[in-house]
């Protein structure tokens, strides 16, 4: 009897498992088209600010000889980490993902604004190796990977139990000796968001720390009668002899600014330097044109002709406060004055297009405006592409042919698993994104289609699905957990089984969304005007910012 039940159970399984239909897409294209673009630049010497568009936060780079490296924070999407090669600072590409394998990163049931947190990328000359040093917030905590060649890879995370709190960052003295500097809480917290800044020693011969949880090196911020939030970021160089640190302070909205200390000794004392902040944008009159906001969390370079720059994040926002392209990376020249690192004077706005020489030619840049189009021919996943979460080991995606194919899973996007989503990021504050899809659903709870999405509890999907026993092309909005039909259109048995095209225009808060069936050059209007300023950081919450992409589903519930 009992192997009757579990003939009868497992046989049920494999029935429900086969009857999962696939979506299958067949090209995604993305266009910016952000005014502040529509510009020309003068050849080899002028460059947009961002220098890196949309959902690219935290900033780190270094250098190896005449080679640059910048990396970003990528919380719980995966891969985690990008990383970027340039010669001349502007030009970027990108060259793959530092967390590239499930045994890397374990994102598994985290909120999507916890996980990969402020990564820090340094090359040590006197070992040939490259460091990069980071939190998993929910997760493992601070770990160190590294490589002797970037081509392989990096390694599996070296962990760090002894450096608490968050955005590590690692520093080669020119002794030879190695430290971490990171954000944890004081042994005496006196206010709300008061942070520190502690110092613990390294060893890059046996990766393990030296003496326990270090030092606090600097306390609260630069000035502490303000209780100062959130000292976070921090890094540390030497010039001429002297420690300086760098560190964000402020938090991470319009008050966000750059602060910095210095010290004769790597251990301190550590008191502030006498121009300060380094940079911040948060004095500034809120209706200037092509405002630039919450400008913090800078690393500092140095060239091999000696001269200075530094990348940092801020933001972009549309009526004053709201974005939903993230926090991006820029790029400016540092200026020296009486021996502190300035980034920009505190009366200066941030311009969209400013001045660098000896620029490459120019390529194909991860800013500015362009068109962006996959049609699935490669044999891998083109790198913009993301997922949520870690994968397990059953693959739920497929090139095929010329198109991509999305099994539909049984896990929904508004939960915190990996569904069968892949999204690439808004990069723009207006832009359109279309593509093309085949699903055949076979119940209410299967969908597929496209979906704007900022987090589990705020996104916008299009997608075709069954519903009252009819099969309909539905918009469906998610605010703050709360779901909602915008629209929905019945598909006549005749268009049942075409390819659909879905087409979304954003011009700020406001989207439009047409679709066709294949075969038709009639785009046909399903949702107009929808506000979607609930996908905004300000009205969502957290540190991501949007991204777009395909979606198929067997868990959808309105």
């Amino acid at each position: 009897m009992r192997l009757i039940f579990l003939f009868c159970f497992v046989t049920s399984r494999l029935l429900i498992a086969q009857t999962q239909p696939k979506a299958t897409f067949h090209h995604f294209q993305y266009e910016g088209k952000d005014v502040c673009f529509n510009q020309p630049l003068q050849a080899n010497t002028q460059y947009f600010n961002p220098i890196v568009a949309g959902f690219y936060p935290d900033p780190s780079i270094c250098r190896k000889g005449n080679d640059y490296y910048l990396v970003h924070s990528t919380f719980s999407y995966y891969p985690g980490i990008p990383i970027w090669h340039s010669t001349d600072l502007v030009n970027w590409k990108q060259i793959g993902h530092v967390l590239n394998r499930p045994s890397q990163l374990k994102l598994n049931n985290l909120e999507l604004s916890a996980g990969i947190f402020a990564p820090t990328i340094r090359y040590n000359e006197k070992n040939n190796t490259f460091y990069l040093i980071c939190t998993v917030v929910g997760g493992i905590n601070n770990f160190i990977v590294k490589t002797n060649d970037l081509k392989k890879g990096w390694s599996d995370p070296i962990l760090l139990p002894d450096v608490n709190g968050i955005d590590p960052s690692i520093f080669f003295d020119d002794n030879g000796k190695t430290y971490i500097v990171n954000c944890g809480v004081p042994i005496v917290s006196k206010w709300r968001g008061h942070r520190a800044v502690w110092l613990t020693e390294y060893n890059t011969q046996t990766d393990q720390v030296v003496g326990g949880a270090g030092k606090i090196i600097v306390d609260g911020g630069v000035d502490t009668s303000k209780h100062p939030l959130w000292l976070e970021g921090p890094h540390l160089y030497k010039v001429n002899n002297k420690y300086l640190l760098i560190a964000a302070e402020g938090g991470t909205s319009e008050g966000h600014s750059e602060v910095i200390f210095e010290s004769e000794q790597v251990g301190g004392p550590y008191k502030p330097c006498h121009i300060n902040p380094i940079l911040t944008q948060r004095n500034l009159d809120p209706n200037r044109t092509n405002a630039i906001t919450s400008t913090g969390h800078a690393d500092l370079i140095q060239t091999p002709k000696g001269d200075w720059w530094a990348v940092f994040l801020a933001t972009r926002p549309y009526q004053k406060h709201f974005y939903s392209t993230g926090r991006e990376t820029f790029l400016l020249p540092v200026t020296w004055k009486n021996n502190v690192p300035i980034i920009l004077d505190s009366a200066l706005a941030i311009p969209v297009v400013n001045t660098k020489s000896s620029l490459n030619k120019q390529v194909a840049r991860p800013t500015g405006n362009f068109i962006w189009k996959d049609d699935f021919t490669k044999p891998q996943l083109q790198q913009e592409w993301l997922m949520l979460r870690t994968p397990n080991d059953t693959p739920w995606y497929s090139l095929q042919n010329g198109t991509l194919q999305l099994e539909a899973l049984p896990k929904s996007i508004f939960t915190k698993t990996n569904p069968a989503y892949l999204g690439r990021r808004q990069q723009h504050t207006s832009f359109s994104a279309s593509t093309q899809f085949d699903f055949e659903p076979q119940n209410a709870q299967h969908l597929a289609g496209m979906v704007l999405f900022q987090n589990d509890k705020n996104n916008l999907i299009i997608g075709k699905t069954i519903k009252d026993n009819q099969i309909k092309l539905l918009v469906f909005k998610r605010k703050l957990g709360i779901n909602s039909i915008l629209n929905e259109i019945v598909i006549n048995p005749e268009d049942a089984h075409k390819p659909i095209q879905i087409y979304m225009d954003v011009v700020a808060n406001l989207c439009q969304i047409q679709y066709a069936f294949a075969g038709s050059q009639t785009r046909l209007p399903i949702a107009t005007n929808i506000n979607i300023q609930y996908l905004s950081t300000r009205e969502a919450g957290g540190f991501v910012g949007a991204t777009i992409g395909m979606y198929a589903t067997a868990a959808f519930s309105s």
